[in-house]
């Protein structure tokens, strides 16, 4: 078998002289068939080869799993000597890819991505999979499609719909980019070494943003959910200049200044957003 084994990943650790860094998020995935599911809800079954991104590829484990699709992996990792040692995996498990692979030393925040990718396929760190995430998707707009583990806390919180306790900051700027959904729960066995939280696989696909602008739209958005338990016409306050402009602003835009942030979708952020922006506009 090309992928990894539990007892492979240690074996190759030990020679590696690898020790998990949890500063680092490093939980690296040990069991194939979790590798399998994240590559089929990638929607890299196809006959057609493609161009992934993935993030965190630490010892290999998911980028074996890609490669056998025969698509092109883009591999961005942090740790250098993992970054190093990635490419004498992929040829030493499976020479005939070796050339599909481009490794990337870097932290996937601050360096730009080479290439065109169109797929995301990612065990990302805990630590700052939602930065990353959101940092991609503004700044690789080819990218189509994606599956990324994360915390199930984290992927519960991605994808929920406006009116939930959990929907919130990271709900309302995923969904300008993208749908998303929890495609599955996965379980800390398939880590090494075990996390001490749940994971989940969140699924995403690249949809058109609403009319407005993105970054006006965020800073709502971060206004509105500074003080979640607050009305918008409070919360709005400092964003607008004034309660009572926050209120004049939410009613121009057709929104009730008595309602709260968790009931509005990405939509309404923006129109809110527009209005403000109007009057300096003109």
């Amino acid at each position: 078998m090309s992928l990894l084994s539990p007892a492979d990943t240690r074996a190759l650790a030990g020679r590696l002289g690898v020790t998990p860094v949890k500063s680092r998020g490093q939980n690296f995935l040990v069991d194939p068939n979790t590798v399998r599911r994240i590559v089929r809800l990638a929607g890299l079954a196809g006959s057609v080869p493609e161009d992934v991104l993935e993030i965190g590829p630490g010892l290999g484990s998911l980028t074996l799993g890609l490669l056998e699709t025969g698509a092109h992996v883009t591999a961005v990792e942090v740790d250098p000597l993992l970054a190093q040692a990635l490419a004498q995996t992929v040829a030493d498990r499976q020479p005939g890819a070796a050339d599909m692979l481009t490794v990337v030393t870097g932290d996937a925040l601050r360096i730009p991505v080479p290439g065109e990718p169109r797929v995301l396929a990612a065990n990302l760190p805990y630590n700052v999979a939602v930065p990353i995430l959101l940092h991609l998707l503004q700044t690789v707009p080819g990218l189509r499609r994606g599956v990324v583990m994360v915390q199930a806390e984290v992927a519960h919180r991605l994808a929920a719909p406006p009116g939930g306790r959990v929907y919130g900051v990271p709900s309302a700027k995923l969904a300008w980019y993208a749908s998303s959904k929890v495609a599955a729960p996965v379980p800390r066995t398939v880590f090494w070494p075990q996390p001490r939280v749940d994971s989940a696989l969140l699924t995403w696909e690249r949809r058109d943003p609403p009319a407005g602008d993105r970054r006006a739209t965020f800073a709502v958005i971060d206004a509105a959910f500074a003080q979640r338990r607050k009305t918008l016409r409070a919360a709005l306050a400092r964003w607008a200049g004034s309660a009572a402009e926050a209120e004049q602003v939410l009613r121009e835009a057709g929104v009730d200044p008595g309602l709260r942030g968790e009931s509005l979708d990405v939509a309404t952020f923006a129109r809110i957003a527009a209005q403000r922006r109007r009057p300096a506009d003109m």
